[in-house]
């Protein structure tokens, strides 16, 4: 029990330390992150946002957000899981893209709980925020399925958007359940066969915030290094949208290489109350989960 706990500790905390890590390298080319740093491996703040050393952006704290409603609850609630992310606007964060902040205003201004399709909504912002939902739906995956597409249509209504959703979220559960990395690659080639666009054996190094070259950019690192540490350096030096793509990356490495391999100096370096924050949300939701609800009842026959 405690090695899947352990593992969903990771996976939450690894999504925060590649935001931490990725914010300082956003927007920039490969090569301004060779010029600037050599090689990009320590959380050291700044970027174009001057953050402190291990403060996170909104790939982070939206996902604290949608954890609190959820916990607050105890089930499903969209309509909460929006009023969060509206105080969350209003409390002026750091940082908060453009898709996502028209969703949330939609939501203030109209209700609206399910932003209409749009063409241009394939960005990464639905994807970036599914470890909660990974966690509170484990061992249920028609219900991963139905919450992804919930949260992510709150703010982005695209085939590519929710496919990716689905698929990092099922990363990060299968990761937590300890499966193989010949199985984390299965999950890739089902998405790449439902959306061709996903392919990544021919990796460009495009590292935008277009949901596509993001999940690209994170399947190339996590299946050519052997490592969290080695994952997390190789996305964020491509650069481009570097907080998203850290963040994505270290929820699945962090779930698939486990809480030991996270290392201490990253830990040490994240902002204190944001690892408190995320190591909490994390063990209380995967007590919400259906894995855990049947683990409980099996102890109890």
């Amino acid at each position: 029990m405690k090695h899947f706990i352990d593992r969903a500790r990771a996976a939450y905390l690894g999504l925060a330390i590649g935001d931490a890590l990725g914010a300082t390298t956003e927007f920039m080319t490969p090569g301004e992150i060779k010029a600037a740093f050599r090689e990009h491996r320590r959380i050291v703040g700044g970027g174009w946002l001057r953050l402190k050393p291990g403060q996170v952006t909104d790939d982070t704290e939206m996902s604290l957000a949608l954890g609190h409603a959820l916990l607050t609850t105890g089930g499903w609630d969209l309509g909460g899981i929006a009023d969060n992310f509206l105080a969350w606007m209003k409390s002026k964060p750091v940082d908060l893209g453009s898709t996502c902040r028209r969703g949330i205003r939609d939501y203030m201004l109209k209700g609206q709980l399910e932003t209409p399709y749009n063409e241009w909504d394939a960005g990464n912002g639905a994807a970036m925020r599914m470890a909660p939902v990974a966690l509170f739906t484990l061992g249920d995956d028609a219900e991963l399925v139905r919450c992804a597409a919930e949260q992510a249509h709150l703010t982005h209504n695209h085939p590519l958007s929710d496919a990716a959703c689905i698929a990092v979220g099922r990363m990060v559960q299968q990761a937590i359940q300890g499966c193989s990395r010949f199985d984390l690659h299965a999950i890739t080639r089902d998405l790449a066969a439902e959306h061709g666009n996903f392919r990544f054996n021919d990796y460009r190094g495009h590292s935008s915030a277009y949901v596509v070259d993001t999940l690209q950019t994170v399947f190339h690192y996590l299946f050519t290094t052997g490592s969290f540490e080695e994952c997390l350096i190789g996305v964020v030096n491509q650069g481009g949208d570097a907080d998203t793509t850290g963040a994505i990356a270290g929820m699945i490495a962090g779930a698939f290489y486990g809480l030991d391999a996270v290392p201490a100096r990253w830990l040490k370096k994240l902002n204190g109350k944001v690892r408190e924050e995320v190591e909490d949300q994390a063990v209380r939701l995967v007590e919400l989960s259906p894995w855990m609800r049947r683990r409980r009842t099996d102890e109890g026959h």
